[in-house]
């Protein structure tokens, strides 16, 4: 994947050893060629969101971001194949985004199938620590997506953005039981098709990030998801998230 001129390769110590990322602040000019809107997908995994959707919106440029290049080289080897010359990809770690962007860079966030960190809040990629990341590289009221098959993390979030009056776009508990309002909603990952599969709902959630104030925990008690990871099956907490 080194060999590949759509993957930019940037964990912390090659950051630390080459003094930064040369392109930060200039994706538009140095990588793109464009002034479209930029739009990150975090925990990318296989690209599959990044690539489709650099398909279907040929006017915005799409940087999917993962840490494990072993996932990452499929869809960045089938974007090269394609010449999509609005998709690229950058493995680093996701808590070192404001190394890379400067604020007001990214346009839209998209976070696909996370890891819902049940028992680490600092961990959650839509907890208050990430969330304060994603403003300082967002444009004013970027808009933040999530699409999760986890009750937990559905309940946290719109939690979250009610204790830190975050204006809610739009939440969907059971996306695939009405009609999809969105064309980029019909993408499906790998993880999702798995979770489809065995009877899960998917979960959709967009909001903004327009506030400066300190963010805060939400204080409420949140039930676990009741499935782990493989042997994941079909029972699910019964409250409500918006």
């Amino acid at each position: 994947m080194r060999c590949f001129g759509n993957v930019y390769e940037y964990p912390y110590n090659v950051l630390h050893e080459e003094g930064g990322f040369p392109w930060k602040g200039e994706w538009h000019e140095e990588v793109f060629c464009n002034d479209n809107p930029i739009v990150l997908e975090l925990g990318c995994g296989r690209g599959e969101y990044t690539v489709e959707m650099g398909r279907r919106y040929p006017d915005k440029n799409f940087i999917g971001v993962d840490i494990k290049g072993a996932r990452m080289w499929s869809g960045a080897k089938e974007a090269l194949e394609e010449d999509m010359i609005n998709v690229n990809f950058l493995r680093t770690n996701i808590e070192l985004l404001d190394h890379f962007f400067m604020p007001g860079e990214v346009a839209e966030i998209w976070i696909t199938f996370p890891d819902p960190q049940m028992k680490k809040c600092n961990k959650r990629l839509t907890g208050t620590r990430f969330i304060n990341l994603y403003r300082k590289i967002l444009i004013n009221d970027g808009a933040i997506s999530l699409k999760t098959d986890s009750d937990f993390l559905l309940l946290y979030t719109c939690a979250m953005l009610r204790a830190n009056k975050l204006p809610i776009l739009m939440c969907i508990e059971d996306l695939y039981a009405q009609d999809i309002p969105l064309e980029e909603l019909y993408i499906k990952t790998n993880y999702e098709k798995q979770w489809l599969e065995r009877g899960l709902k998917i979960h959709f959630l967009s909001f903004l990030c327009n506030r400066q104030e300190p963010l805060v925990e939400p204080d409420v008690e949140i039930p676990p998801d009741t499935y782990r990871s493989y042997n994941r099956g079909t029972m699910r907490s019964q409250t409500s998230p918006c």
